[in-house]
């Protein structure tokens, strides 16, 4: 193990000597800030080598075959406003791309709102003759591009795709030159930036400025594919299908272009159609193979241009055929996929890397997530306020997952409405074509909202084929597909309406410091846990809980938070190195399908009945937790104890001072056979328990609900059959408080299945 640390250590110290090594003192720009270097990173930044960034080709849904990438070291320095772009000229430093500048995978871990980038590149022979295109998979948020010293085009928008044709800006010669300059304010203007702010706290992250995504070149002829548009039309059997051409194409031209579209499962033709440029084509596919989340069946699309008899242009796409509608099942408003109600549960997932922020580092690490998030029992996943590139999505399709996509949020309101409209626009044309894609989340907790309905309709009107949520979380404008509520650490659900679904679209957030796996050492969480234990078990209380609200009250899905610690945000089901998974996988995978241990009370607490208990508020004898104590001089009181109001708290007898301790005697007989005892408890704040003088469990901070902790194998020997002492001492500093203590009994060998 030592061994294989230090091995790694000497790559990824290799790595950073070899991006750094063009690196020369520079002045740095008023607006930059050098980016405090994480102590942590993922096992793939070793697999990172500046000769080959991110090598997979980044638009599996458009496939050509003769491209090259441009992901590599290019040359960097920070810039101000209204310079001139760097043309002829080296510039001093490095960067390696695609990896945003904040990033320690660039290798320049500052924060610089202007910057240039600068390469040179050839093109290969094999191109002459075509249409040169240069492809941005993402940059955040302005580019400025120039070839060979001439403006190429600016894009603004940080989360889609783009491209120029530079064809006509290349000069005579090998080598040419390529300049990209990128402005960045971040939560200092007012675009699209998600969770990304100049001064990074809380749910609030470092930001990701510049070239994000891959940059590659790719020949095409003058008449070529820009864009596929595909739905699925299930009910009928067939894809529909518009194929749009490349740029600014007259109608003349288009006109004398014919489209071929072939659709394939294995090797075997199902469908071909024909027509043109720009018109719906059908491919009918007789009996169609439907795309499930357990089965995600894909066909192949080739889609040829010819003009003459002769290929113009041919790429290689694929599609699924799946359907996603609201109906009503047993009276209930449900979210149905395929006509089938499917249950959905899934993480929220942001999307950030330790030592790449917003860029995975490798295709390998994007996947793994996913990977995780299936391992788990997950069926969903929420990208959480951003956008992936294509190959994250690819990978849900192929997978079966489905995925809520957010609409990455600005601050403020109205001002960013030209910015925030034209992303919206985008991502929804961008990524329309992925079947795993079920719904669009056009704002989350009133996060920069406005117009709330007229947005809302905008998007269902531009895709009518998925469901639409006009607000996750407390701002909802009775609008849409869905009713959301977020509950931490929940659960809860809002009532499903004749024309809505109910979703919890956060809960949870239940936390886990792993010493050695975090960002800084202060961290927080929604709620704290005392280890992997004590964390798996909350969260399978949560999970019972959810469950049962699918049918008491109507809930279609819930989205918990979340996959993975965030910076300082320690409430991951993963550490953000992605190293330790915290809590018992298989455990949690049947929670996620809805099957849980047997659970029955062993010392009932006050949720449902008073329970009396023996109590004081003055420090008693040492030996107060122990079988042969006198309490005689206690009171006795209902629990449980605390102050009226404390969240989901059930206060039967007023405690206001310091400290309490508490005292009950229960009839029992030790656990039986595998089955395990857990104290269920609401602690408001820190509590200890003991049971027959033995402590059992203890917990520091406090919880706004009930929820379980394991005990230590001591206390649980320590029961007896007769007589048995629980004793408990809370302490508190301020705010709400309260204490309830009882004990359950899990029989993991039994499945209790609420549906």
């Amino acid at each position: 193990m030592l061994a294989r640390n230090l091995a790694q250590a000497l790559v990824w110290l290799a790595f950073l000597t070899t991006i750094a090594a063009a690196a020369r003192p520079l002045a740095v720009a008023a607006e930059s800030a050098p980016i405090t270097r994480t102590p942590i990173r993922t096992r793939w930044a070793g697999d990172v080598h500046p000769d080959r960034v991110l090598p997979e080709y980044p638009r599996p849904q458009l496939v050509r075959g003769d491209w090259l990438s441009l992901n590599g070291t290019w040359q960097f320095a920070p810039a101000q406003k209204d310079d001139a772009p760097p043309t002829g000229r080296e510039l001093e430093r490095s960067i390696l791309v695609p990896f945003p500048i904040e990033s320690e995978l660039s290798g320049v871990t500052e924060r610089h709102e202007r910057a240039w980038y600068r390469r040179t590149f050839r093109i290969p022979p094999a191109w002459q003759g075509k249409r040169v295109w240069l492809n941005f998979g993402a940059v955040d948020w302005e580019a400025n591009v120039f070839v060979d010293g001439k403006p190429v085009g600016t894009h603004r928008g940080g989360y889609d795709p783009f491209s120029f044709d530079v064809t006509d800006s290349l000069q005579p010669g090998d080598q040419h030159e390529l300049i990209v300059g990128v402005f960045d304010p971040t939560s200092d203007g007012a675009q699209p930036h998600g969770k990304q702010v100049t001064k990074p706290e809380g749910i609030w992250y470092t930001p990701s400025t510049g070239i994000w995504q891959t940059v590659w070149l790719e020949p095409r002829s003058a008449t070529s594919i820009g864009r596929l548009r595909m739905t699925p039309d299930v009910d009928r059997s067939r894809l529909q299908l518009v194929v749009d051409p490349s740029g600014d194409v007259d109608n003349a031209t288009v006109a004398g272009v014919e489209v071929e579209a072939v659709a394939r499962d294995g090797e075997k033709v199902v469908a071909t159609a024909k027509g043109k440029l720009g018109e719906p084509l059908e491919l009918e596919l007789k009996k169609a193979r439907l795309w499930w989340p357990d089965s995600p069946f894909l066909y192949d699309l080739q889609v040829t241009l010819r003009a003459g008899g002769q290929p113009l242009d041919e790429i290689e796409s694929y599609f699924g055929m799946r359907k996603v509608e609201l109906g009503q099942v047993d009276g209930v408003t449900r979210i149905l996929v395929n006509g089938k109600f499917i249950f959905q549960m899934g993480p929220l997932d942001q999307g950030f890397w330790p030592e790449g922020l917003y860029t995975a580092p490798t295709d390998e690490a994007l996947r793994y997530d996913l990977e995780v998030t299936q391992r788990l029992g997950f069926n969903m996943t929420r990208k959480h306020v951003k956008v992936e590139p294509a190959r994250w999505y690819t990978y849900c399709d192929r997978m079966g997952l489905l995925v809520w996509q957010d609409m990455p949020h600005a601050h403020r309101a109205p001002k960013e409405r030209e910015h925030f409209e034209r992303e919206l626009d985008r991502m929804v044309d961008a990524l329309s074509n992925h079947p795993s894609i079920i719904m669009w989340v056009v704002f989350n907790e009133g996060w920069g909202q406005y117009d709330t309905e007229r947005l809302t309709r905008h998007v269902k009107q531009r895709d009518p084929s998925r469901l639409v949520s006009n607000a996750s979380g407390w701002t909802d404008k009775d609008v849409g597909d869905i009713i959301d509520m977020h509950k931490y650490p929940g659960p809860g659900s809002p009532k499903p309406e004749p024309t809505r679904a109910a979703v919890l679209g956060e809960f949870g957030g239940l936390g886990l410091v792993v010493d050695g796996h975090t960002w800084t050492r202060q961290n927080w969480s929604y709620q704290g846990t005392a280890g992997r234990d004590h964390l798996t078990y909350s969260y399978l209380d949560l999970l019972r809980q959810v469950w049962q609200l699918r049918d008491s009250a109507g809930l279609s899905a819930a989205v918990y938070t979340q996959i993975t610690d965030v910076e300082t945000e320690t409430n991951g089901l993963l550490t953000y190195d992605r190293s330790v998974l915290k809590v018992d996988a298989p455990l949690v995978a049947a929670a996620n399908r809805g099957r849980f241990p047997t659970q029955r009370t062993f010392v009932a607490t006050a949720e449902s009945d008073p329970v009396a208990w023996a109590y004081t508020t003055e420090t008693p004898a040492t030996d107060w937790n122990a079988p042969g104590f006198d309490a005689g001089s206690w009171k006795s009181g209902p629990a449980g104890f605390g102050s009226q109001g404390t969240p989901g708290a059930v206060v039967r007898t007023e405690w206001k001072t310091p400290d309490i301790w508490l005292r009950r005697e229960f009839e029992a007989s030790p656990p039986a056979g595998a089955a395990r005892l857990l104290a269920r408890v609401h602690h408001d704040e820190d509590v200890e328990i003991y049971i027959n003088g033995v402590l059992a469990a203890k917990a520091g901070g406090y919880t706004k609900a009930y929820g379980l902790l394991p005990l230590t194998p001591e206390a649980a020997a320590a029961i007896v059959a007769g007589k048995n002492v629980l004793a408990v001492h809370c302490h508190q500093t301020g705010g709400g408080q309260y204490i309830d203590v009882g004990l359950v009994e899990l029989d993991e060998r039994t499945v209790f299945d609420p549906r």
